[in-house]
């Protein structure tokens, strides 16, 4: 074997599958795959419908099943899960092992769906890819197979995608205060899996004039399969909007894409300034400068690096970007960062590897004075004597529920974390 990484940050795409339809209200995920693999799952989503926090039925495939085929044990798994467990949607997703012998799980799933169940079949090998992956062909599958044709458009709903669920450790917190700040510009906003959402609200996601992708990558294909079928065009914003300069750019950007009154837009972008920079007036006094370093996803590194240099003066080291994204998306990502308000221009690094990661803070450990990342910086920084922060996947020792970073208030829920470590 030639390349390895050592612990990755995102998980293979059986994962990332089971975290979009364990955050899909009233979603019951049916794994065909073997019980290390749907044990490791259920446990790395720690959330469910139904099936508990860490247990959403499987086949559970040994040996029999490799020799023989499983499909047979999956339709007894699917036929008990119908009996025992109600929901409004069951999606069967596969592991390594049914990938690699061929099991022909579309054409079982289809049996059932003559018989209206709802259902859907998604291929999440391990091997297919990570929980980006995972991510984006579950929701390319879902909108494929269940978004209805023919409903007329609403001029103030729109759809959010790219807040990834489980892969951003802050999601639910994330994806509330932006629907806060929607809300308030009077649109009408479907997350998919917040507040009971779920497959009702995919189905009639047709209806939205307008896709917000918080993404510089993820979820072309899903894009264009909303602009070729149903006419809805994206509107793709860079990172996550964290702060009042981001936040209120990503507004001003959002209303020349979707009708709204430029009053309103002014005054609610006023009204959030004016509350963010009240409580800014409460540290004036224990404001200090840090030389960072950043490891995490796209979102993540691009949100924290606008906030903290254009908001906070900081001054950036290094951005390391975990995400294995693109080659042909990169140049954009760096561009980003680049044309920052920065005192100096940071190093900008693509690289997931912990151990290397590490050899990276290491050579700038004489000016390091802040590290932004994940539980794994947690070792170096502990190492190095350099404050370490989690914001990034994976957090292992925070219990994590509504708290968010995204917009205005999460801005300030940042600060409190950043100060509070210190």
């Amino acid at each position: 074997m030639k390349n390895y990484v050592e612990n990755p940050r995102s998980l293979c795409a059986l994962n990332g599958a089971l975290g979009v339809f364990s955050a899909l209200g009233k979603t019951i995920p049916i794994l065909h795959a073997g019980p290390g693999c749907g044990l490791q799952a259920s446990i790395g989503v720690k959330s469910g419908y139904v099936g508990g926090g860490t247990g959403c039925p499987s086949s559970n495939m040994f040996e029999k099943e490799v020799v023989f085929g499983g499909i047979n044990r999956l339709r007894e798994t699917i036929e008990g899960t119908l009996e025992v467990m109600e929901g409004d949607l069951y999606a069967v997703l596969t592991g390594c092992t049914s990938g690699i012998i061929g099991d022909d799980v579309e054409n079982l799933v289809e049996e059932f769906k003559r018989k209206d169940i709802p259902i859907v079949y998604v291929e999440t090998s391990g091997f297919k890819g990570d929980s980006y992956f995972g991510y984006e062909v579950s929701l390319t599958e879902l909108v494929k197979q269940f978004v209805e044709e023919g409903h007329e458009k609403e001029d103030k709903t729109v759809n959010i995608f790219g807040i990834v669920p489980t892969q951003d450790i802050t999601w639910k917190g994330n994806i509330e205060e932006i629907t806060r700040i929607l809300k308030k510009l009077g649109l009408k906003v479907n997350t998919f899996f917040t507040k009971n959402q779920g497959i009702e609200n995919i189905k009639k996601s047709s209806k939205a004039s307008l896709n917000i992708v918080f993404s510089p990558w993820l979820l072309k294909e899903l894009s264009q399969i909303y602009k070729d079928k149903f006419d809805i065009n994206t509107f793709r914003y860079s990172g996550l909007p964290i702060g009042p300069t981001a936040t209120s750019d990503f507004i001003r950007k959002l209303a020349k894409h979707i009708s709204i009154d430029e009053e309103l837009v002014e005054s609610v972008i006023k009204e959030e300034e004016d509350y963010v920079y009240s409580y800014y007036e409460y540290i004036n006094a224990m404001i200090k400068t840090y030389r960072f370093v950043i490891v995490g996803d796209v979102n993540t590194v691009l949100g924290l690096n606008r906030f903290l240099v254009n908001d906070y003066s900081q001054i950036p080291l290094i951005s390391i970007i975990t995400d294995d994204v693109p080659k042909e998306d990169r140049a954009e990502i760096e561009n980003e960062l680049n044309s920052l308000e920065y005192a100096r221009k940071p190093e900008i690094i693509f690289e997931n590897d912990k151990w290397k990661i590490s050899e990276i803070i290491r050579d700038v450990q004489d000016e390091a004075t802040l590290i932004l990342g994940s539980s794994f910086e947690k070792e170096i920084g502990i190492e190095l004597d350099i404050v370490t922060i989690t914001v990034s996947n994976p957090s292992t020792e925070s219990l994590i529920l509504n708290k968010g970073y995204a917009g205005y208030r999460g801005c300030l829920t940042f600060l409190e974390d950043l100060y509070d470590n210190n």
